[in-house]
């Protein structure tokens, strides 16, 4: 029997393996840190000591810092405490969920809706609740990691079609016709590009075969739409979707939450079986309460969609006029393409030296060859914000330029 070494109670084993391969990280793609940041989410904040222009965040309404959704939180702190120590299926639920749940229902125009802790997790629970052996998932290539998750926890058949490559999703479908239930699964606004699913098409491919429609919708909803419902009804397709799931963390208050939305009888499937929904604590009463009011504050304010869209078309022609290559888009993820080696790398560096707050991504986040920054842009930017930002841009081009 072999006898196991241990370090202070670990296993050495375990410890060298996972040192060397962190060694490896740190010598290739580098290892990431935590930005640890001050302030209230907006569209500045403290980093190290200094304000930079916040260009980093998903907040694209502005409303985590919103003053009638920050008061809804401390309402329902006082009255209803941090947090409620149990599941839904226990005592967890308290009337903020249910109120909750109903309003992004009628949102997103679904007959009913169940809450998450988040997005990842109703992503991980939806699939293997509804689906089985005799079931095929088509998945687009660049769907998000907790959809890749789920869709892998299921015991589904998984077929993966090229990104927004719609004839090779009909192949697929085409190929997988034996099969109990298909079920399509796309982001409606996919994070690292921006790019917005082709929703038409797709709705037209799944009823002509007979095949359901899931849309993640996380980076849509409260942003595309004249009402913030998201995708669908951007193309004028709301109630079209079979399954919706979506996020409460990004333009609905900015703090944690997720959901899935659809037919009565997939929400009470989900309530049944869903692990996550099962096995996990309700979401704090405070956060629902927010969201609850992000949601009425994002519906009764269009104004914000329009400045928020402003603003995007603003900075994004901004860039392109300073030379950087943009991918046409008008959604508030705003992909600035520089590719190879470190340079989106070495620019956002620049950048934060000039003020501005924007990440890099490169390999393993996206493929070798595609490095971006991704600046993400927000209702609550001012004129004068927007213009310090072109501006470091224009500089960090200078300086990589010179280089």
């Amino acid at each position: 029997m072999r006898r196991l070494a241990r370090r202070d109670g670990v296993n050495v084993a375990l410890l060298d393996r996972l040192g060397t391969e962190l060694y490896g990280r740190r010598t290739t793609t580098g290892l990431r840190r935590d930005l640890v940041v001050s302030g209230a989410q907006g569209p500045t904040l403290g980093v190290d000591g200094e304000t930079l222009v916040n260009l980093a965040s998903n907040d694209y309404l502005g409303l985590a810092g919103d003053p009638e959704v920050l008061d809804a939180a401390r309402r329902a702190l006082r009255d209803g405490g941090l947090g409620v120590a149990a599941g839904r299926v226990l005592c967890g639920t308290r009337e903020v969920h249910r109120e909750l749940e109903a309003s992004i229902a009628d949102l997103v125009g679904a007959e009913d809706a169940v809450l998450y802790g988040s997005c990842f997790d109703a992503n991980l629970g939806v699939f293997d609740a509804l689906l089985g052996p005799d079931d095929v998932v088509l998945s687009d290539a660049l769907n998000h990691a907790s959809l890749i998750d789920g869709i892998r926890l299921a015991r589904a058949r998984r077929r993966v079609f090229a990104h927004a490559d719609l004839d090779d999703l009909e192949r697929r479908l085409a190929e997988s016709a034996d099969a109990r239930h298909r079920l399509i699964v796309t982001d409606g606004v996919f994070s690292m590009d921006g790019d917005v699913a082709a929703l038409p098409r797709l709705c037209e491919l799944a009823r002509r075969h007979d095949a359901a429609l899931l849309v993640d919708d996380s980076h849509a909803t409260g942003v595309l739409g004249a009402t913030g419902a998201g995708t669908a009804e951007h193309f004028g397709l709301a109630g079209r979707i079979d399954v919706l799931t979506g996020t409460l963390g990004k333009a609905l208050g900015g703090g944690a939450g997720g959901f899935v939305a659809g037919p009565r009888p997939v929400v009470e499937t989900l309530r049944q079986v869903s692990r996550p929904y099962i096995f996990t604590n309700a979401m704090s009463p405070p956060l629902a309460a927010a969201a609850l009011t992000a949601i009425r504050v994002a519906r009764e304010r269009p104004g914000l969609r329009e400045r928020l869209a402003a603003n995007t078309a603003r900075l994004r022609a901004a860039l392109r006029d300073l030379g950087y290559e943009v991918p046409p888009g008008e959604h508030p993820i705003v992909p600035v393409m520089l590719r190879g080696g470190t340079l989106a790398c070495d620019v956002a560096a620049a950048l934060r030296r000039e003020g501005v707050l924007a990440f890099a991504l490169s390999h393993p986040v996206v493929p070798l060859g595609e490095e971006r920054i991704r600046v993400q842009v927000s209702a609550a930017h001012t004129a004068d914000q927007l213009e310090l930002a072109a501006a470091a841009f224009g500089r960090a081009r200078a300086g990589a330029a010179g280089s």
